[in-house]
């Protein structure tokens, strides 16, 4: 019989269902602890049904990184797209082309720039992902700046109000800093025009 690494992710799991589970009627799920394996072993959002009466934010692998990035785009989705499976949006593998990788990153930029703030948070290191490896080849850079630019705007102006809740929750947890000078890649000349924002662990977002 196979083996399988039992999930890490347990302590997010608990922090996230504690939060969400009664207002928002959302549990967190590791696909392997659910009996998901193989091709089964995918992240993907699933409403209420007439079986289950909650939603549920299905993770990928055990990875804490993957429940962060669920996480992130659950964050962003509508009250209508929470209704949806995979809130609707149709994906298209591995192997886009250019168009067809151009609108994907579109989509991935806010709930990725949260997940780079959540990921800070957590004490995590973050990766972001144009997830396009055997498509056309494209460089990168343009998608990460804008994602660097979008995360620096939610730390200036304020997260969604779920991501905000979440990442203060984490910190407490963690004792992750969310500092304005992380939120640039080597690419970029670091500028702190943002009065040294700074979300500490002890500070509500």
């Amino acid at each position: 019989m196979l083996q399988h690494t039992p999930c890490q992710c347990q302590k997010i799991i608990t922090l996230f269902d504690e939060l969400f589970a009664h207002s928002h009627h959302t549990k967190l799920v590791c696909a392997l602890c659910d009996g998901r394996y193989g091709e089964a072993d995918e992240p993907v959002y699933e409403p209420a049904n007439a079986v289950r009466s909650y939603h549920q934010l299905v993770f990928a692998h055990g990875y804490f990184s993957s429940a962060l990035h669920e996480i992130s785009h659950w964050c962003v989705a509508g009250s209508a797209r929470r209704l949806l499976e995979d809130f609707g949006y149709w994906y298209q593998p591995d192997g886009r082309s250019a168009l067809e990788q151009a609108e994907f990153e579109k989509v991935e930029i806010k709930p990725q720039a949260i997940e780079w703030l959540l990921s800070l948070a957590s004490n995590t290191v973050f990766v972001a992902s144009a997830d396009n490896l055997s498509g056309e080849k494209c460089d990168d850079l343009a998608f990460r700046l804008l994602l660097s630019a979008q995360a620096r705007r939610y730390l200036a102006h304020g997260l969604p109000t779920r991501a905000a809740l979440l990442l203060s929750k984490l910190q407490q947890t963690y004792g992750g800093q969310v500092t304005i000078e992380k939120l640039y890649w080597p690419e970029e000349a670091y500028k702190c025009d943002l009065s040294n924002a700074v979300i500490s662990s002890t500070e509500a977002p």
